[in-house]
């Protein structure tokens, strides 16, 4: 025992350095839980405007700020897994991306979503063909530069790379597609995030989705059409979404894939935008108007009408630009669309969007705010359940553990001092289990006169006894003492099982040990281990108070035994012992006798035994336990190295995963709400 104190001993001393290092954050930053990730599309830096802006500046910028704002919110998102779709890859984790305003697209396949898109950015970047193309979400961010500055796209994939060439980023789309999908015709629900910088363009997000469809072409799964539905579905049916719904002028309105999905989710049209294309293409003597006017199928907000550019202008390359005005004049010279012509084409529905949605954001913004505060508790607090980084060094390891056992030590000493329960088991041991035990015990059959007459003769020998039969008597007292062992090792036992269960209730209210499955089973080998040193003690202790017992007779006792009146009638008292000559000592009665006053002796001893097992099993298993539990644990740990400890803190792969996932998302709440109080600070 003076041995194992010192090594303990010896294992404190290393522990300050360790501990000291641990609290100070050394190998546990922030940096150490996360995945390599640009900075400038995880970190969200706030902007704040120079305090000698005029106030209608700020409010200008304040109004283009809210839709960066969202921008770098969303791209933040995808970067940590938070892109929306409703593919479950983030588990329970809260999402922002659901809260932010957005504008989705949506449209059947061939119903001039691409080229509406293409015609807003003025750029030709989208890949093209038959069937589905869109194969994955493209989340298209706009961001409107000042006159003369080049034009630019970035991948939020490729940070580092501007593509001033749009037709290497349409092969780049595509390429990032086939990177997720395969040279397939499957579909994914994670964006491709793409921003695109131009003089040309408003500030606006757009969410391209694929293509509806009625029918799964060859190399397709049975299950695309539905797939694509459901991944429409997990956007636009999110109340911060607003819809913009394609349909072609060239076909009838009532079976626009756009329309009837939108007429399910948003049936009062407060946020969808309906979008006319193909107006060029309709038949001779025939009009849109009904449709654009709204008299074919009314929403909140107006139809607007848009005019692509023709398949033979896109086979000669013709500018985007030139299509703008040539889609302009369409409107401007048509009879029946002159009056409409300043609220038609592409032009106008950017900064129509734009408005709806920098409205839409700014309204939101308290919730939205509300929300994150809401989730930075939620996460934090998590993140305090899942515990904090491991540090690297081996002091600062130790350290650790010893405090994940001093904690497990406090837990499992309340069960046995009552601040939890279960310490009253061990004395229902006693109170219950002993005393019922020790009633038991067959003296009845033991103190029967055949068997008295038969352990007394036996004892005699040759030559029956001349006064009393002693050794009959201590023949008789010695074997009913046996009988206690039975009762005195159940009485070990039953409270060896109670700290066993102890032990195993309190590793699992040890809510710091939940993310240490080896250290866990580690410690619960160790109690296992000493409780069963101090269940042996505690046998050899307890059975030798009954050999004791055996050892030595009371002879007081037998000094003090009731004393019978003369049968003479003349009042001369004279002892149950020895029998006088008018006694027969092998009548019945004797032997009646004998056994009478060895089962006074026998209860005498019950008696004491049932006060001192008790004692005996506290001494050596309770009181060790709460002294010493872990004593040669800690003896083992500190003889183990950096590598040894490690493996000991081998936390479960899944819980890890969690930590990492949960402070990422923290930090994307926390940056966001840097962002919105810095938006709130120029309004």
């Amino acid at each position: 025992a003076a041995a194992s104190d010192a090594s303990i001993c010896s294992v404190r001393a290393q522990l300050e350095t360790g501990r000291q290092r641990r609290l100070s954050g050394v190998g546990v930053s922030a940096s150490t839980l996360l995945l390599p990730l640009p900075s400038r599309t995880f970190r969200l830096t706030p902007t704040l405007h120079n305090a000698s802006s005029s106030s209608s500046q700020s409010e200008m910028a304040t109004m283009e700020n809210v839709i960066v704002l969202v921008n770098r919110i969303q791209r933040a998102c995808t970067v940590l897994g938070d892109h929306g779709g409703g593919d479950g890859s983030s588990g329970s984790l809260p999402t922002l991306w659901e809260a932010l305003p957005s504008v989705a697209v949506v449209g059947g396949q061939s119903s001039g979503k691409s080229s509406v898109l293409e015609s807003i950015v003025g750029r030709d970047f989208l890949p093209r063909g038959s069937g589905i193309v869109t194969r994955r979400p493209l989340v298209l961010q706009l961001h409107k530069t000042e006159d003369g500055v080049q034009e630019y796209a970035e991948f939020l994939h490729m940070p580092k790379r501007r593509f001033t060439d749009f037709s290497l980023v349409r092969k780049e789309i595509q390429d990032e597609t086939d990177r997720l999908t395969g040279k397939t015709k499957q579909i994914s629900p994670v964006p491709i995030h793409l921003s695109i910088y131009s003089p040309h363009v408003v500030n606006l997000t757009l969410i391209d989705l694929p293509g509806l469809t009625k029918v799964a072409v060859e190399g397709q799964p049975e299950s695309i059409v539905q797939d694509i539905e459901s991944m429409v579905h997990s956007y636009v049916d999110k109340p911060n979404c607003l819809i913009l719904a394609i349909s072609p002028a060239n076909q009838d309105i009532a079976t626009s894939d756009a329309i009837k999905l939108a007429r399910e989710v948003d049936p009062s049209g407060d946020r969808t935008f309906g979008v006319l294309t193909k107006l060029d293409l309709m038949d001779k003597g025939t009009n849109a108007l009904d449709v654009l006017e709204g008299r074919a199928y009314r929403l909140k907000h107006p139809w607007v009408g848009i005019v692509n550019r023709s398949q033979a202008d896109i086979n000669k390359n013709v500018d985007m630009i030139i299509a703008r005005r040539k889609e302009q004049e369409f409107f401007a010279s048509s009879p029946e669309y002159s009056h409409l012509a300043s609220k038609m084409g592409s032009e106008y529905l950017a900064k129509l969007l734009s408005q709806h949605l920098e409205a839409a954001i700014r309204s939101r913004i308290p919730s939205i705010t509300s929300l994150i505060n809401k989730t930075i508790d939620e996460l934090e607090s998590e993140m305090d359940h899942l515990g904090r980084p491991i540090a690297s060094d081996a002091g600062a390891q130790l350290y650790l553990i010893l405090e994940l056992c001093r904690a497990f030590d406090k837990i499992f000493k309340e069960h046995l001092d009552g601040g939890r329960p279960g310490g009253d088991r061990i004395y229902g041991v006693f109170d219950n289990q002993l005393p019922s035990a020790l009633r038991k015990l067959p003296f009845d059959r033991h103190l029967s006169v055949q068997n008295v007459k038969r352990v007394v003769s036996q004892a005699d020998g040759y030559q029956p006894h001349l006064i009393a039969p002693e050794q009959g008597y201590r023949r008789l007292i010695e074997s009913a003492l046996n009988y206690f062992r039975g009762p005195a090792e159940a009485s070990v036992d039953a409270v060896h099982i109670v700290l066993k269960e102890l032990v195993r209730i309190s590793i699992g209210e040890t809510q710091e040990l939940k993310r240490f499955p080896t250290l866990q089973a580690e410690l619960a080998a160790a109690c296992y281990q000493a409780l069963e040193r101090f269940r042996e003690d505690s046998r050899k202790t307890t059975l030798r108070l009954v050999d004791m017992e055996a050892a030595y007779l009371t002879v007081e006792f037998f000094r003090k035994l009731p004393q019978e009146v003369d049968k003479t009638g003349t009042g001369n008292p004279r002892t149950a012992n020895p029998p006088t000559p008018s006694d027969d000592r092998y009548a019945d009665a004797h032997f009646r006798r004998i056994a009478s006053n060895v089962s006074s002796y026998i209860g005498m001893v019950s008696e004491t035994l049932k006060n001192t097992i008790p004692k005996s099993v506290v001494h050596c298993q309770v009181r060790e336990a709460k002294r010493s539990l872990l004593n040669h644990f800690y003896t083992q740990v500190g003889n183990k190295d950096a590598k040894q400890l490690a493996v000991l803190l081998d936390e479960d792969p899944a819980l890890m995963e969690r930590r990492l996932q949960c402070f990422k998302r923290l930090e994307l709440y926390k940056s966001a709400r840097d962002e919105i109080d810095a938006v709130a600070w120029t309004r």
